[in-house]
């Protein structure tokens, strides 16, 4: 490892180690320290940014990624005020899981306590920068950010703007730590840096999260990327579903929770299909169909790729299935187990669906959009977590920690014959 690495990975261990005792009060007053900090200094990260969306320019970077990228004025209130509804929410450090009294008498209780050093591995969103050094710092956690080289520049910016707001207060400036470089040997350093970093969370595309999955030492929680569908069943209301549908879609399409596939009921197809493809059209999306979704508009022929992709753009995939059992077969086959939706007013078609869907998330007469943290009423979030270990869907607070058994006694001791009380 290289020693600049070396020395932001040590920072944050001993940072760590002064972070994790600190009671709810002086880590609040931190985070609103950082959110004023923000605003105050908004021009400056504004000006870091604007290199930043220049050079993704230059490089023909979509318009879409280039929306991700970019930060103003507004962009920035609004982190800082993500940032401020962390400080709000209730510390999960030190909350009993559970508890009980063992017959023997000893007092037994499993307390969350933070995970120590998260590194987290992301694409170009810059807010991401802050919302998981806001999460992090809330639950007792160190954090090395490694953002995309895309976003060098602002990044560099928001982490210096939050070490310095940090200096004024109990939290370690430490805590919050910049991988050093821009390229993948920086990545690496981090993804092999077991001892120093207790777990890594990737949050991006698949290529990203694959890779630090394959090749970390470190543990690692997997986010997933996005493959979400709309189900639009036999017995849905036309209108609603077709308000749901182009909100899934279109309310901002370079999410993860932004629908990419639409199924239809055969039985519905006629009067949805039309009415759907119009108002898609109206939102600029652009249909990829199958055969029997081309019967009622002009569309892209869809492929089986089509299908497996995340657009993260204004294209959806489309098809028509004969039945509910058909369309969870098909997200099965297709889906990244992130976010599926189901329209429909039949209680007992919503029950089976939600029942058949192994996703992290299942909406019912819903848009997609709201698989959010802060949605959830979780402040900012790390990511949503696709798989079933440790934590699934949206990541906020109480999954940044883990636990600690405690247990007490009055001086129990453990014999052959059972416990006896010393003295």
């Amino acid at each position: 490892m290289s020693t600049e690495f070396l020395k932001i990975a040590r920072a944050a261990r001993e940072a760590a180690a002064e972070l994790a005792p600190l009671p709810r009060a002086p880590k609040d007053q931190a985070l609103r320290a950082v959110a004023d900090a923000l605003v105050a200094r908004a021009a400056e990260i504004v000006e870091a940014n604007a290199k930043d969306v220049e050079q993704a320019r230059a490089q023909g970077t979509s318009e879409t990624m280039i929306d991700r990228l970019r930060l103003d004025e507004a962009r920035i209130r609004a982190i800082a005020e993500a940032v401020r509804d962390v400080a709000d929410l209730p510390d999960p450090v030190g909350e009993v899981v559970r508890g009980s009294t063992l017959p023997n008498g000893l007092e037994l209780r499993q307390l969350r306590v933070p995970l120590g050093v998260i590194g987290i591995i992301y694409e170009g969103r810059p807010n991401v920068t802050v919302d998981a050094a806001a999460l992090c710092l809330k639950s007792g956690n160190a954090v090395l950010l490694r953002g995309s080289s895309s976003a060098y520049s602002s990044n560099t910016a928001l982490v210096r703007v939050m070490q310095d707001a940090l200096e004024g207060t109990e939290v370690p400036a430490g805590a919050v730590q910049l991988v050093p470089g821009q390229t993948r040997d920086s990545v690496k350093e981090l993804m092999r840096a077991r001892g120093l970093v207790d777990v890594l969370i990737p949050r991006g595309g698949a290529s990203l999260i694959n890779s630090v999955v394959e090749e970390s030492s470190v543990p690692v929680i997997e986010t997933g990327v996005g493959n979400c569908h709309v189900y639009v069943d036999a017995e849905a209301d036309v209108e609603l579903a077709v308000q749901i549908l182009v909100n899934a879609k279109a309310q901002r399409p370079s999410v993860c929770n932004s629908a990419e596939t639409f199924l239809v009921h055969e039985d519905i197809a006629d009067a949805f299909v039309p009415v759907a493809l119009r108002a898609l059209a109206e939102a600029g999306v652009t249909v990829h169909g199958d055969a029997a979704i081309a019967r009622y508009g002009e569309v892209v022929p869809v492929t089986e790729d089509d299908f497996y992709t995340e657009y993260l753009s204004l294209d959806i995939a489309a098809a028509v299935v004969g039945s509910l059992e058909e369309a969870v077969a098909h997200i099965r086959k297709y889906g990244s187990a992130h976010t599926e939706a189901i329209v429909t007013r039949s209680q007992r078609a919503a029950r089976r669906f939600v029942s058949l869907v192994d996703s992290a998330a299942v909406a019912v007469n819903a848009s997609t959009r709201f698989t959010d943290g802060g949605e959830f009423g979780f402040g900012a979030e790390i990511g949503i977590s696709t798989q079933k270990l440790h934590a699934r869907g949206p990541m906020g607070l109480p999954e940044l920690t883990s636990t600690k058994w405690v247990f007490t006694g009055e001086g129990h001791l453990r014999t052959s014959e059972g416990t006896v009380v010393a003295g």
